[in-house]
């Protein structure tokens, strides 16, 4: 079954009871929230990518070509890619965003880890030819 059942508290008071004082009791009801379709209900933004061994690390979580010390910050990185809305939504600390030089149309860059970075193009609101690649 897909779905997590998740405890919400709920307050109920009784000042029918005393008056003077407020009581609070709480009691419990569950909830159902779905995971399974986790994508059903927000924005696909990255569409497309350049390299396979990054697509299978974003599909399965693991990509046995991708060092696996870097496969955590990527993983974060394609994350924050897939909620962004416009390019500049990539330009937070410690990844050196900025747009490359000489690609038609635009390539933007966000640092990874040492020479390790992710390249992506964006239009109408999504990523296309994501990548991951070496600078020396």
């Amino acid at each position: 079954m897909c779905g997590v059942i998740v405890y919400i508290l709920s307050q109920r008071q009784r000042s029918a009871n005393s008056p003077g004082k407020r009581t609070v009791s709480l009691s419990r009801c569950r909830l159902l929230v779905d995971t399974c379709h986790r994508l059903d209900y927000t924005a696909i933004v990255i569409k497309t990518f350049r390299y396979k061994a990054l697509s299978e690390l974003w599909s399965d979580g693991r990509a046995r070509r991708i060092d696996r010390r870097l496969q955590g910050r990527i993983l974060r990185l394609l994350d924050r890619l897939d909620q962004a809305v416009r390019p500049q939504d990539m330009d937070f600390a410690g990844t050196q965003f900025h747009a490359l030089r000489g690609f038609k149309p635009t390539r933007y860059t966000v640092h990874v880890n040492g020479p390790w970075c992710i390249t992506f193009e964006f239009a109408d609101g999504h990523a296309y030819e994501v990548d991951l690649e070496q600078y020396h």
